[in-house]
């Protein structure tokens, strides 16, 4: 692989899943099967599926001083990721996230995000040498929104890209768009960015015209088992899903963003970096958990 860095900033989880029959409606109880205790975050996902995939990783995070954030710091060092700017405070605790995991690999989590909501522009700013080293910056929305635009806008001062997947679905600064290399949200954050309910490839299409109108570059909109949508210039391309049986899609996103940005820094097309990234999502989706799940980019090269 080639020695290209890829700086991600965000958020560091210990994800909590228990596996049920169906999700719980409101008030309701359901008894549920195995449970896990795993390292998760989107940031984190995304930083160990970088990684994975063969990229040179350096991960810019909080963590609470617990057993959960340290923890999280020794597993990214044990994947080789640089943590010399994962920053860690007394002044809250490590976030978490609460995971139900149905049979049919639907999931609904609550995150509490502890020392993730406290990661400032000045730690950022402590890191400039850093993100100006960067060949891309990857950063996701568990952090606070005015910290991803400090983050970008010292990004754009050193001529770095910066790919944002806008997950969880969030309000985001007009301002912010323009300064974007790639925005890669699925098809609910789309929505909620657009206005646009997304029900077939036209509808997908207008949802990415409107985000190229804010002033984005490119657009990649995820679809689930119905592959992606690119939008690059004037050209649309749709890529089709890898066909698998799926037993949870918690991680499916984030490592399909690490693969992406993985393969662009190679210097492959979109379309090409887009198609990597789906092989990489359709073996996360087999398998249960955030991070356990993510493959090596020996799993997807198989593919």
């Amino acid at each position: 692989m080639n020695n290209a860095h890829i700086v991600v900033i965000g958020s560091s989880n210990t994800d909590m899943t228990i596996k049920t029959s169906q999700l719980p409606r409101p008030g309701e109880t359901v008894l549920g099967g195995d449970f896990y205790m795993l390292q998760g975050g989107k940031g984190a996902n995304q930083a160990v599926a970088v990684a994975r995939m063969g990229g040179r990783t350096s991960f810019l995070c909080k963590v609470g001083n617990d057993p959960f954030g340290q923890a999280s710091i020794a597993s990214y060092k044990a994947e080789g990721i640089d943590t010399s700017y994962a920053i860690t405070t007394d002044q809250a605790p490590s976030g978490v996230a609460l995971i139900t995991v149905d049979r049919a690999a639907e999931n609904c989590i609550v995150v509490a995000p502890g020392a993730n909501a406290l990661l400032t522009a000045e730690e950022i700013d402590a890191a400039e040498a850093l993100i100006a080293d960067a060949s891309l910056v990857l950063m996701q929305m568990e952090i606070p929104i005015q910290t991803i635009m400090h983050a970008t806008a010292l990004a754009a001062r050193h001529g770095v890209k910066v790919v944002l997947n806008p997950a969880p679905a969030a309000p985001i600064p007009e301002n912010l768009y323009p300064m974007l290399h790639l925005i890669t949200p699925n098809r609910t954050e789309a929505e909620s960015l657009t206005g646009i309910r997304i029900h077939d490839p036209e509808s997908a299409r207008r949802a990415a015209d409107v985000l190229t109108e804010k002033g984005v570059e490119r657009v990649v909109i995820t679809l689930g088992s119905e592959g992606a949508l690119i939008k690059e210039g004037n050209r649309y391309e749709h890529i089709p899903a890898q066909r698998v049986e799926a037993i949870d899609t918690t991680a499916a996103g984030d490592t399909f963003n690490g693969a992406l940005c993985v393969a662009l820094v190679e210097g492959r097309t979109l379309a090409e970096a887009v198609s990597f990234a789906s092989r990489a999502s359709a073996i996360a989706v087999t398998r249960l958990g955030a991070q356990a799940s993510i493959p090596h980019r020996s799993e997807v090269e198989a593919r």
